[in-house]
């Protein structure tokens, strides 16, 4: 048989395809744009490297190698659209321990596997078509001119490659601030590929990486104005600009001082003296809200303040949730490794803020205790007791999965609804996926009579009854309170972890109350504060997002913070409202700015000033930033450790 195809135009069409695949199921994008031409020109040496180990050895050994390598690369490239497909945001070498944990869900990989299926057949093309063809395909026995001829080509498209970086230089997020200034897998992806991506990604994780802050005119001003009480602590930031000896806590302190506060308001103190509990709840999202169905998370959102713009923005699964209602900053996969590994004092965090101001503080879980390494972060987080499966609560509830949010709750109100203050804090797991009334999923199975009828399809019955479950432990929750008599002194604060994600957008849009979006709209939700005292609904229309959750709480239970040193922002507040979402994309109050597609989509009746897509992109990107620094410089413990 005639060989009549050189071993480098596979590799071309092996990588050509496999990143166009790729960009096509996830990104969805226009593939005539730059980011094209960048994702060409950075894949040529990779190109001439496989071409070069492809044609060094016997043509026998050679075939065995380059099918070997294809599978590889294939199979990371499913990893890459599986980790997508799960948690909205690509994979990165930065939280592989992250990963590791959320992966055991084995269910809910599988489902994921199964759901991609048709994905996963057409990544494998390219190599079915090599074991067909592979007799087609003519391999040399590069001598020792033409090796180093391969390797001249490599060194010198690199170059190329990395002198176009400086083509462009003026875009936030051009092809040279990604590669040199800024931390965003995800923008990487869609600028270079996934296999550069992965270069970069790995080098960073290597050598290490620090993002820049983009000081000056585009960062957020103080203006204070000295009639108005602000959020603000008594801390010298230029004194401390002028003792360090540091340029990037120079930069960070800088930042600090030069953003604005907000203003103590209103509501200031509203629920002053009154004890809390918080519920990070699995998989919540307003579309399990349901006055026949789930009769309390009616009665909670509909009631107490109302938040109608409120958004939980998928950061890596139930973690990335977490660390934003949790610390008030934006979580990135560097971000959550560090949090996890370097374990700083977070003094704002619920369980320290409460605590210092003479609470007791405690945190329950009814999975495993040591997930997302909580065995560590909860003690950042302030919490002087935590207890979930595997340290105490497996004694008291099944803990076979999927555990019940309704048994945590009768195992654990004794726990502390006799203190005399208590800020209690509660992660469920109730909702989790897989969403199915079999196939992992016992609580759906549990609460099916009451769903099966509905016109909806399996996975949003299953859903929906999954949330039952939440919707009966808030009731027993009420419950228990009203009967020990402190129901009234009690405030109830409940936000989603992340939406559904594992539900298809026709899913979900089969529900919702309007058409959403699978980049902005998907995450809108409710961010439910009740007191049983409040005589009347108090609706807010400002965007906010799980970010805003802690400092809103804090001001509200008039608990003395510096507005500056968190980066989600009180939505009872005067500052303009913002909604940031892992892929830089952004809602503020006055319109939607999607960054894959550079479209900013103003709200009715609402009009910006030139420059105003430009400026909240920079502030965005600071945001990002500076949310790393706070956990990788350890901020809170340099400046409120000992003095909050």
């Amino acid at each position: 048989m005639k060989k009549n195809v050189k071993v480098i135009y596979y590799i071309i069409f092996l990588l050509v395809y496999l990143e166009i695949m790729f960009r096509a199921i996830v990104f969805k994008e226009n593939f005539f744009s730059i980011r094209l031409i960048y994702l060409i020109l950075f894949s040529i040496p990779t190109v001439f490297f496989l071409n070069l180990i492809s044609n060094i050895f016997k043509e026998k050994i050679s075939k065995i190698i380059l099918g070997i390598v294809s599978g590889i690369i294939i199979f990371y490239f499913l990893v890459q659209l599986i980790f997508y497909k799960m948690f909205s945001i690509p994979f990165s070498f930065s939280t592989l321990g992250l990963a590791g944990g959320a992966l055991t869900y084995t269910d809910v990989v599988f489902d994921a596997i199964f759901k991609n299926i048709h994905y996963i057949i057409l990544f494998f093309i390219p190599l079915i078509l090599y074991i067909i063809f592979r007799k087609r395909i003519a391999f040399e026995r590069y001598n020792v001119k033409q090796s180093c001829l391969n390797s001249a080509v490599i060194i010198i498209s690199f170059l190329l490659a990395m002198f176009s970086l400086n083509v462009d230089k003026k875009d936030l997020y051009s092809a040279n601030n990604l590669y040199y200034k800024i931390d965003a897998q995800e923008k990487n992806i869609e600028t270079f590929g996934v296999l550069t991506a992965t270069k970069i990604d790995i080098k960073r994780v290597l050598f290490g990486f620090e993002e820049e802050l983009i000081l000056g005119d585009t960062i957020e001003t103080s203006n204070k104005v000295e009639e108005i009480e602000y959020n603000i602590s008594t801390i010298d930031f230029n004194k401390l600009i002028e003792e360090n000896e540091d340029k990037t806590l120079d930069e960070i302190y800088t930042y600090i001082n030069n953003a604005a506060p907000t203003n103590k308001n209103e509501y200031t103190g509203y629920f002053e003296g009154k004890n809390l509990i918080f519920i990070l709840a699995e998989g919540f999202n307003s579309i399990a809200v349901n006055k026949e169905l789930t009769p309390t998370l009616y009665k909670l959102t509909n009631s107490g303040f109302i938040f109608n713009n409120f958004y939980s923005p998928v950061f890596l699964s139930t973690t990335g949730g977490e660390f934003q209602a949790t610390t008030g900053l934006i979580p990135s996969q560097t971000t959550l490794n560090l949090w996890k590994e370097q374990s700083p004092t977070i003094s704002y965090a619920l369980g320290n803020s409460f605590s210092d101001n003479g609470y007791n503080a405690r945190a329950f879980h009814d999975w495993t205790y040591t997930y997302y390494s909580r065995e560590k972060t909860m003690k950042t987080l302030g919490y002087s007791e935590y207890i979930g499966i595997g340290n105490g609560l497996e004694k008291k509830i099944d803990s076979k999965w999927l555990p019940s949010d309704l048994d945590m709750i009768k195992a654990t109100t004794e726990n502390y609804i006799n203190d005399e203050q208590y800020v209690t804090y509660y992660i469920t797991v109730s909702g989790h996926a897989p969403y199915n009334f079999g196939g992992g999923n016992s609580t759906a199975l549990r609460h099916k009579e009451l769903v099966e009828n509905l016109e909806y399809n399996t996975e949003v019955k299953a859903y929906l009854a999954a949330q039952i479950e939440l919707d009966k432990a808030l009731e027993e929750l009420l419950k228990q309170l009203e009967n020990n008599g402190t129901l009234d002194d009690t405030v109830i604060a409940l936000v989603g972890d992340h939406y559904p994600y594992v539900l298809s957008m026709d899913s979900i849009n089969s529900i919702s109350k309007y058409e959403r979006d699978g980049i902005v709209e998907v995450n809108r939700s409710n961010f439910i504060i009740w007191n049983s005292q409040m005589e009347e609904k108090i609706k807010v229309d400002k965007v906010g997002s799980q970010i805003d959750v802690l400092p809103t709480l804090l001001n509200l239970f008039g608990i003395e913070y510096d507005s500056r040193l968190i980066i989600g922002k009180d939505i009872l507040s005067s500052q303009e409202g913002i909604a940031i979402f892992s892929n830089r994309s952004w809602v503020s109050d006055y319109g939607t700015y999607y960054e894959a597609t550079k479209e900013f989509v103003p709200k009715a009746g609402k009009t910006v000033e030139d420059g105003y897509v430009e400026k909240i992109n920079m502030e965005v990107a600071n945001k990002f930033t500076m949310s790393n620094l706070f956990i990788k410089y350890k901020i809170y413990d340099l400046l409120l450790k000992n003095n909050v």
